[in-house]
């Protein structure tokens, strides 16, 4: 199967070409790429994630805590922003991986449902705090490395192909082109296409035009194809929008349009400069919750997002380096221990400036899909971060709608790399298969590891070739099954 992803350049081509110190520090010449195709790579993964100033702020910023304090919309935009300019950089400089940062998905929503209620919103950033240092000290000692190498090659490459599905069913989530069915519809049934089974709407039109432009764009091999398709789709979503005036999703005052736009509007906003309001910064109280739920509530809260954090972090950049053809032949990414520690600070990061922990995005497979494979890209992205926290009106322009159609092209391409798992052996093969399937079923990268780890585990046993599990295999499963069983445990504790 041809590939869509960028051609490196020719070795003659190579060997001609100029290298300066930016070209030396960042190997943009020895990865096959160039300058021009790293900055159009910044700029598909800022596109691609940017939503995650919008988004944070919605999750974080509206939910109340123990005291129905809520942290404000505005402020936790301008420190998202902020946090992720500033650690995507840090990547990119220290880490010279194209693998861009933010709030992490998922461990917000997390916080903002299950922690914050228990305890004040400082305390909840300040277990934030707590959870990064523990995997920080971890990539310190060499666990953290250690672990990412223990995992088979085979495994590796389905976690690659199940995120590729999990961003692709991202993809489609959010532009509507597939919705959950409402408990009280009669049927047992958990997703459906569109509305009611028709792809109603205007902005799910834009989708799905968007996604037959972009895929079209990477078969022809256009340069920039990613980036070209979520800026044709915005300008398509505008124009739409200006025509029919359909309106968000959810309006003012709570009513709901299922055939709106998610998340924003597609209009030219009124102002485009606003100061940012970064008063959050440093408030987290590092040691409140334990006075609030007690020493063992708080280590079973901890250990919850340090699994998530860790596990989510390794199948990212696992699929990432794979996507990027940056990984070894035993499916290991040179200078791992660097994107391990700037990923651990950032959820530090995260904490102390109340936006929630910060990790590795996915969404960097779209700066990948446009050929970014150094660094540079992360230092395109992280100014724009820096930049959105001065222009968030002009990121509302993008739609979900607008930047889902990279999401669902870039899982494609990953999901490429299946032929590279041999399906003849089952010890192998049945785990693979249910980390892939497991990651888009559940929503949760974490799931899907913890699954083909615990499963790959009985089943070499089983088979008798226990022996070819490594030692940290062993430790990691028993910690999944700790982690997947972790309700149980707490209502034997009497903490439920």
């Amino acid at each position: 199967m041809p590939s869509s992803r960028p051609e490196p350049d020719p070795p003659t081509a190579r060997s001609t070409r100029p290298v300066g110190a930016l070209d030396r520090y960042f190997e943009i010449t020895a990865r096959g790429s160039s300058v021009s195709r790293e900055i159009r790579g910044g700029l598909a993964t800022f596109f691609a994630m940017s939503y995650i100033v919008v988004l944070n702020p919605l999750i974080v910023g509206t939910a109340p805590d123990s005291t129905g304090a809520t942290l404000g919309v505005t402020a936790v935009a301008s420190a998202t922003a902020l946090v992720a300019g500033v650690m995507t950089i840090l990547m990119g400089v220290v880490g010279k991986y194209p693998f861009a940062i933010a709030t992490g998905l998922g461990l917000n929503a997390f916080l903002a449902s299950v922690v914050a209620p228990q305890m004040t919103w400082a305390d909840a950033m300040g277990l934030i705090v707590i959870e990064g240092v523990i995997i920080t000290i971890l990539v310190l000692t060499g666990l953290r490395t250690a672990v990412f190498n223990a995992v088979p090659g085979q495994l590796k490459t389905a976690i690659s192909v199940g995120i590729g599905l999990y961003i692709a069913l991202i993809g489609f989530v959010d532009a509507g082109f597939v919705r959950r069915i409402p408990d009280d519809a009669g049927t047992t049934t958990p997703l459906q296409l569109g509305i009611d089974g028709n792809l109603a709407g205007w902005p799910v039109f834009v989708f799905a035009i968007g996604v037959l432009i972009t895929a079209a764009l990477v078969s022809r091999r256009v340069k920039g194809a990613i980036l070209l398709g979520i800026l044709s789709t915005t300008v398509l979503a505008v124009i739409v929008e200006a025509l029919t005036s359909t309106g968000p999703s959810t309006g003012a005052d709570g009513s709901s349009n299922p055939r709106g736009w998610g998340l924003v509007v597609p209009t030219l906003p009124d102002k485009l400069v606003d100061v940012p309001d970064l008063g959050l910064l440093g408030q987290f109280n590092l040691l409140g919750s334990f006075d609030r739920i007690g020493l063992v509530a708080v280590l079973l809260l901890v250990f919850t997002l340090m699994l998530v954090d860790f596990f989510d972090t390794m199948g990212t950049v696992v699929g990432l380096g794979a996507e990027a053809d940056l990984l070894d032949n035993k499916g290991n990414l040179p200078g791992i221990g660097r994107v391990f520690f700037i990923d651990s600070i950032s959820a530090i990061a995260g904490g102390a400036g109340s936006t929630s922990s910060n990790t590795t995005f996915i969404e960097s497979a779209a700066g990948i899909g446009e050929g970014a494979r150094t660094g540079l890209a992360n230092v395109v992205t992280g100014t724009l971060f820096l930049l959105a926290m001065f222009f968030t009106p002009l990121i509302s322009i993008v739609p979900f709608e607008a930047a889902s159609p990279a999401l669902v092209i870039i899982g494609f391409l990953m999901l490429t790399q299946v032929r590279g798992i041999d399906f003849s052996d089952y010890g192998v093969a049945i785990p693979a298969f249910l980390t892939m399937v497991v990651m888009p079923f559940s929503y949760s990268i974490s799931a899907g590891i913890g699954i083909g780890f615990v499963s790959y585990a009985v089943l070499r046993t089983v088979q008798g070739r226990a022996r070819e599990i490594h030692p940290l295999m062993w430790v990691v499963a028993a910690l999944f099954v700790i982690y997947f069983t972790i309700e149980p445990i707490q209502g034997l504790l009497g903490l439920s």
